[in-house]
C-alpha cells in the first residue's frame, strides 16, 4: 500500500525474470566461483551497523513504570495534567526539528 496525499492506494510489485521469461534460481549466475563472495562495506554501512548494535540493546520501555501507570489507573488515581503533555510535546517537536537541521 501506499499512502498518498488523496489516501492510500494499492502498490502491486513485479517478479524479477530472465530474458528467456523464467525466474533465476536463488544464489543465481551472479555467485562467485566456490561459492565465495568479496564484499566491501563503506565506513557509513560499519557506522551504521554500530549503531544497530547499540541500539538493540537499549531497553525501549520501562516495564516498571508501565506497571505502575497501568496500576493508578485501575484504582483511578492517575491524572493528566494537559499542560505538562502539551509541553513536552512541543519539546519533542522542537527536538525533531533540530536533528533534521543537522
Amino acid at each position: 500500500m501506499k499512502i498518498t496525499g488523496n489516501g492510500i492506494s494499492r502498490v502491486t510489485t513485479n517478479t524479477v525474470t530472465d530474458d528467456k521469461g523464467t525466474q533465476p534460481k536463488s544464489g543465481g549466475s551472479d555467485a562467485a566461483p566456490g561459492g565465495s563472495s568479496n564484499v566491501q562495506l563503506s565506513t557509513l554501512s560499519a557506522r551504521m551497523r554500530e549503531i544497530e548494535n547499540r541500539l538493540g540493546d537499549t531497553q525501549v520501555v520501562d516495564a516498571a513504570r508501565v506497571a505502575e501507570i497501568k496500576q493508578a489507573i485501575a484504582e483511578g488515581r492517575f491524572k493528566v495534567n494537559a499542560d505538562v503533555v502539551a509541553d513536552r510535546l512541543l519539546d519533542t517537536v522542537r527536538e525533531l526539528i533540530n536533528s533534521h537541521k543537522a
